[in-house]
This record gives structure tokens, sequence and C-alpha cells, in this order.
């Protein structure tokens, strides 16, 4: 096996041996299980620097093996590809410093790890799938992995929010394997490739192909949390912090967007879907969503609740940009799945914080908080306004971009909606910074949290991850033209599928 075929497996086994190991552990081997998970995290970040090394000097990396006739497992790690897993390996190594100090006193923590090491695994799988085979097979993994921590609390509330979850995925699951075997039936040849592999199908079958289309959408809308997709998120809220940050920035529903990316970019070809009619549809799908979600943000005073619909309105900005018919689009798009990951990963850290601190679930229990917890208020409030597209911030970068692609798309409509969208982030994330910096703290916060910590305003585990990704916040909207930038990567992506981009 040469190099170029190994890192791709690295990449998956850093997450996955370690994960295995894990769940035979014995609770009170937790030097061991925090070095296994540190282990993997850091391998694979290594193992991934090599690899955007190597494509970025024009190295192919892949693996493939036969299951059966004309049944193939195939990796592949591309530019895009490694857009999405360098943001799901970071954001993995926070949230597992996160999650080992969020669950320092809790049971099940050998369970909890290894599958949290599952779905991380099923996300590289997700990511560097060559084929729609490998793409379902992994897919689906991730459903599997998930529903046990969402479940993880094993109270009433949990096991109802796991149950409502895996059943729209399933429902999700079905759709998607009903697209890819009809696909399968009319391709010679289904591996993902730029400009798609659907326009080689030939004439008499645009109608199976626009049907297709329809199912595969729906397949990944479940996990994008697409309008009327989108019921699950919500309920699973009831999750614990570091599952919650999991669901919204690293894995889940940046999986059913990177699905998209894949199906418009590389099952059919951004032309060819145009040519069929198919990406308008698409981008009203997305506007509707990046609207319903944000009206529905605004009337939860659970915090965890508000901050889901945030992300059930902020992840259709990337169908959005995919569905706009151009290259401007395509990059505001790609810029803001990295972009929100570690906007949203921020908000959820400091949720976790104040519930774990202070107990505080609720918005209107937020009054003061910033003078108790003044740097996880800052890291809230610099997420917060990321969301907003304030300046100098990364959500003013992606949201730009994605402007500029409606604009040369000549979707003006679509202006409208992102501004709408930022005024409503507005509207429900500033009421939050009002209450946390400028009211008078009313009520009482638990004794015991406050004089646990004397000194500090949270455990260092919980502080140290959103201080982190707040900076990085700031740093992407400051150097978005530096050399390993988000942008300066998605341009590359977008330059092989469109092949020339405006400088």
């Amino acid at each position: 096996m040469s190099a170029n075929e190994f890192l791709p497996l690295a990449v998956i086994a850093s997450s996955l041996l370690p994960g295995l190991i894990i769940f035979v552990l014995p609770e009170r081997y937790l030097a061991l299980r925090t070095t296994l998970n540190l282990l993997g995290a850091t391998a694979k970040i290594v193992f991934i620097a090599i690899l955007l090394a190597g494509v970025q000097a024009g190295e192919s990396y892949g693996f493939r093996h036969a299951i059966a006739p004309g049944i193939e497992l195939v990796f592949k790690a591309d530019a895009l590809s490694l857009l999405f897993i360098t943001l799901s390996a970071v954001l993995w190594l926070l949230t597992t410093f996160y999650a080992i100090g969020y669950l320092e006193n809790a049971p099940h923590r050998s369970r909890f790890f290894g599958f949290f090491s599952l779905c991380v695994t099923a996300t590289m799988g997700i990511a560097m799938a060559g084929n729609l085979f490998t793409f379902f097979v992994f897919y689906e993994l991730l459903t599997l992995s998930t529903f046990p921590l969402v479940a993880h609390r094993g109270t009433s509330d949990a096991k109802r929010g796991a149950t409502v979850y895996l059943a729209y995925t399933l429902i999700g699951g079905a759709c998607l394997l009903t697209g890819i075997v009809w696909m399968n039936s009319l391709a010679a040849n289904s591996e993902f490739v730029h400009g798609g592999f659907a326009a080689a199908i030939g004439s008499g079958n645009e109608t199976a192909l626009r049907i297709i289309f329809v199912l595969l959408i729906i397949g990944v809308g479940v996990k994008a949390a697409l309008v009327p997709l989108h019921g699950w998120l919500p309920k699973a809220m009831v999750a614990p912090a570091p599952v919650s940050a999991l669901l919204h920035a690293v894995a889940v529903v940046k999986a059913g967007a990177f699905g998209v990316v894949r199906i418009v970019d590389e099952v059919y070809g951004a032309e060819f879907a145009q040519s069929l009619g198919l990406l308008l549809p698409l981008a009203i799908v997305a506007a509707v969503t990046i609207l319903w979600g944000s009206l529905r943000a605004l009337a939860q005073d659970e915090l965890k609740k508000r901050l889901a619909y945030s992300t059930v309105s902020q992840v259709s900005y990337i169908v959005l940009g995919i569905a706009m018919f151009g290259p401007l689009g395509t990059i505001g798009g790609l810029v803001h799945l990295v972009h929100q990951g570690v906007m949203k990963i921020t908000l959820f850290f400091c949720a976790g914080n104040y519930a774990e601190t202070l107990g505080i679930h609720k918005i209107s229990e937020m009054d003061g908080v910033g003078r108790r917890m003044p740097a996880t208020t800052a890291a809230f409030s610099i997420g917060a306004l990321g969301m907003m597209g304030a300046p100098l911030t990364a959500g003013a970068i992606s949201k730009a971009w994605l402007v500029d692609g409606a604009s040369a798309a000549g979707m003006e409509w679509a202006i409208w909606v992102l501004t709408a969208s930022s005024l409503l982030n507005a509207a429900y994330f500033l009421p939050i910074l009002w209450r946390a910096w400028f009211r008078p703290p009313t009520g009482s916060w638990p004794e015991e949290l406050i004089a646990r910590r004397k000194w500090h305003e949270t455990a260092w585990l919980l502080l140290l991850p959103p201080l982190i990704t707040g900076v990085l916040t700031v740093a992407l909207g400051l150097f978005p033209d530096a050399a390993i930038s988000p942008l300066t990567w998605a341009r590359f992506i977008a330059d092989a599928e469109y092949l020339t981009l405006p400088k």
C-alpha cells in the first residue's frame, strides 16, 4: 500500500481505533481514556496537515476496495473533502478537551467517548467518500453513532429526543438509499467527479434524474435541517453540551450540508443541475429555511433551543450559496461551512458553561451573567456578533461573498433574504447580550457552584475551548486572504469546479 493510499485510511483509523479501545475500558481508567482521546485527535490533525500540503501541491490521495462485483468502497482526499475534515478535526480536538471537563464526574464516560469517536470516524468517511455507496455507508454510521449520544443522559426527555432524531434520520436514509440505487441503475459509474456524472446518462432520463435529485436532497436535507425536515434538531438539544456542539458544528448538520455540496457539484454538476431547473427550487427551500429558523429562534427562551433554530437558519446559507449558479455563491457557501462551525461551536460551548457553572438554561436567567463570567460571555458575544455578520468577524466574510454571489447570479431576492436574516439574527442575539452585560443580576446563582471556583469563572477545560474558537472567529474575519484561510481554500475548490474565477 502506497502512502497516497494509506493516508486517507489513517485519518479514519485515528478516531476509529481509539474509540474501539475506549468502549471496553473500565470507568476508572480516566488517564488512559483521556490519553487515547487526545492522541487520536492529535494524530488526525497531523495526517490531515500532510494531506493539505500534498493536495495543494497537486498530489492525489485515494483508496478503493471491492466489496462485491460493481460495488466498491472508495475514499478520496481531495480539496473539497479536506475543507470539511479539517474543520471537523480541529473542532473535534477542542470538543474533546471540553467533553473531558464537562463529563468530569459523570457516569458512562467510556460509552460516551466510544460513540463520540465513532461519530467523528463516520464524519471523516462522509467527507472522503469517493462514490455514492461509500457516502451512504458512513452517512448511516453517523446516524447510529449519534443516537446514543443524544440519549446519553438516559432521561425520558433524552430518550424522546433521540427517538425523534432516529425516526427523522432513518426516513431520510431510506430516501437517500432509494435515490442512490435508482441512480446506480442509470449510471455506469457513480463516483464523485468535478462537474458531475449525471449528464453522461444521456437524454430521455431527465424526469428520472429530477426525481432522484429530490430523493437525494431529502436524504441529506434531514441532517442539514432543511424545512420541513428540521423538527428533530431542537428536540435533540436535551443532549449534553459537547453533543450539541458535535451535532451543530462538527458532524451531523455539517454532514447534511456537505452532502448537498457533493450532490449538486459532483453528482449532477452545477451546470447540468441548472439545465434541469433544480437549483432555483433548492435555493427557495434554503431561503424559506433561513427565514423560518430565524423567526422560530425569536420565540425561544431556552438558550440551547434558540441556538438550535439559529443553526436551522445558518446552515441553509451553505445550501443557498451552492444553489446559486456561479463561483461566488459556491465560495460563499463553502466558506460559511467552516465559519458557521467555528462561530456556532463557540456559542454552544458558552451555553454549556452557563449551565454547568451557574445552572443557567434560559435567556431570562442571564441578567448580569457577564459580570460573573466575563470571559465566557466575551466569547459568546463574539460568536453572536459573527452570526449577525458584524464587521471584523468570520460571519461578515461569508455573508459578503454570498451577497456578491446572489448579485452575480441575478438573484436579487436572495440578497433581501440574507439582509432580513441578518436583521433577525440581531433581533434574537442582541437582547441576550444586553441582558448579560447591562442588566443587574436577578435571583440567585447556586452558592456552592460559585464557592467552588473563587478566582476563576469555570473549569479551565470548559473555558479554554470557547476562548480559542472566539479568537478564531475574529482571526478569520481579520485575515480572510491568508494562505491557509478557509476563503483561500474555497477559492481553490471553486477554481476546479468553474475553471476560472474573478480575481
